[in-house]
């Protein structure tokens, strides 16, 4: 990495491979070659760990850099929007955040039409430089050791059975080590787990007092469970999926997979600026796809207009 003054006409490049030594460099080669191609300058580090992430976002940003684009997906790109929050916003404000996506989960690239498979195009389009400004929404809580909490969001927050999944998935992969077997075992798992949760939820001035399965606030796509949220109009969408019999619920996963979630009889949709949960015991809570401590007692989930610059494509 360089220093000095030309840092503010240089890329900053975070690569956050994927699992498999070979996987990591055939990528990042067919990464740099684009970007080489090109004659984009660019200065490259490369994380570790999900820990790392915002720690090098920052040593980016403190070094000078104005354009800092993350090879990664949804979590990484999650790390990185919230370092940028955490900066002065006269900082902020001078620095474009752009993605190549290459994670496991790719929703929010996906959203505004970049693909993993065509780094070529991805590459054209952030040369361009097209920033806009966009939403973050926000997550604010207390956790079970009485701290005070916060965690931003590009994408979603999931409430209930989806962040179940992924618990029982975490627990399941520290025995079994696999990726995909730990998926495939939680899933199985929930067959005899809960699935609906006791909630009191307010929403543009309505009460939902009942048993939800599960709840999902999109800035974004939420893993098309909000399939209409944009995260340029300052509002949240919210569905609220009430439990379904399991013939309901297999039509749901369809309607799911096809993009028609919103039109299962089950789920509830709002369009709001914030939802109070002022009770979801023992739901477990995932912002952006990564679980965050377990709040205790009420919190918020808000929004904040158009505070980070990103790039999209002409």
């Amino acid at each position: 990495m360089e220093n000095g003054q030309n840092t503010g006409q240089r890329w900053g490049i975070l690569y956050c491979p994927k699992v498999g030594m070979w996987r990591r460099r055939k990528q990042w080669l067919r990464i740099q070659r684009a970007l080489d191609s090109r004659r984009v300058a660019y200065d490259f580090v490369q994380c570790e760990s999900s820990g790392s992430v915002e720690r090098l976002v920052r040593m980016l940003i403190n070094n000078g850099y104005k354009t800092i684009v993350v090879a990664g997906g949804d979590s990484a790109l999650n790390d990185a929007a919230n370092c940028l929050m955490e900066v002065e916003k006269q900082v902020r404000d001078t620095v474009a955040l752009g993605v190549i996506p290459n994670g496991a989960v790719n929703d929010f690239a996906r959203f505004w039409g970049f693909r993993e498979n065509d780094v070529e195009q991805t590459v054209d389009w952030l040369v361009c430089h097209r920033e806009r400004k966009i939403d973050v929404g926000c997550i604010r809580f207390t956790d079970r050791q009485g701290r005070r909490c916060h965690r931003y969001f590009l994408n979603c927050v999931n409430v209930g059975l989806l962040a179940d999944v992924m618990n029982l998935r975490r627990q399941a992969r520290k025995l079994l080590g696999s990726k995909t077997l730990s998926f495939l075992v939680s899933l199985l798992l929930m067959v005899f787990h809960r699935l609906d949760y006791r909630m009191r939820l307010r929403i543009n001035g309505n009460e939902v007092d009942r048993r939800v399965m599960t709840l999902c606030v999109g800035n974004g796509p939420g893993y098309g469970q909000t399939p209409n949220a944009v995260p340029y109009n300052g509002q949240l969408d919210v569905s609220v999926v009430y439990h379904p019999g399991v013939v309901q619920l297999l039509g749901g996963m369809w309607l799911l997979v096809t993009g028609r979630f919103l039109n299962h009889r089950c789920v509830h949709p709002y369009r709001t600026r914030e939802v109070a949960v002022r009770e979801a015991k023992h739901a477990f809570v995932s912002v952006d796809g990564r679980l965050v401590s377990m709040p205790d007692g009420e919190y918020k989930i808000g929004v904040e207009q158009e505070v980070i610059n990103f790039l999209i494509p002409e």
